[in-house]
């Protein structure tokens, strides 16, 4: 018994020392994306091999600085935090309660790539309208399991560390569909290889 609580243990400190807020550490690092919020950072693995389209339109957004001062505009309590409306959406330039969750970036909508992943707590998913080709930039992260999504929304990515920052993004109002007045914001996100 003592064998197996001694693999644990060193198995746990290998996967301590591998991701460690504020020097993340990755396997790929090239498919890292770490989001610093308020409450502190978040590395999401991004998933080319499930969605290379979408990925790298994340990482060219996320390497043009597009995401930093983002809101987090609709956020509900269970389910998700959504955010990216590069275009409405950054509270530091030109954030339009009106209209933000609506856009999108220059780089043009990227056709479905759906996937047998499913939709659990810190799977990152991009957002999109009815059109199931019109995912661009929006992408949320899930709070718990999500199965009526499975097949229906890209799946892009994993949170590998900060699923309690996540957890402590300001949530919006049931009633008003997560709408979230005085959003928290992406202060900064960047690419792991580029640190």
């Amino acid at each position: 018994m003592s064998f197996i609580r001694s693999a644990l243990a060193a198995t746990a400190m290998i996967a301590l020392s591998a991701v460690s807020l504020g020097s993340v550490q990755a396997a790929d690092a090239e498919n890292t994306v770490v989001l610093s919020l308020k409450d502190g950072d978040v590395a999401i693995e991004l998933r080319p091999d499930l969605a290379p389209q979408h990925v790298e339109q994340i990482k060219k957004l996320v390497r043009d600085g597009a995401y930093n001062g983002v809101g987090f505009h609709r956020v509900i309590p269970g389910f998700m935090a959504q955010t990216g409306d590069v275009k409405f959406g950054n509270i530091d330039k030109s954030y339009d309660a009106m209209r933000v969750g609506t856009g999108g970036s220059e780089y043009g909508n990227i056709p479905a790539e759906f996937s047998k992943e499913p939709f659990v707590r810190g799977t990152v998913g991009m957002a999109r309208s009815q059109d199931p080709n019109s995912a661009n930039s929006q992408f949320f992260i899930m709070f718990d399991e999500g199965s009526f999504l499975n097949g229906q929304y890209t799946v892009v990515g994993q949170v590998s560390s900060g699923m309690d920052t996540v957890d402590k993004i300001k949530k919006g109002s049931e009633s008003n569909n997560g709408s979230v007045e005085n959003p928290d914001k992406i202060v900064k996100a960047v690419v792991l290889a580029d640190k």
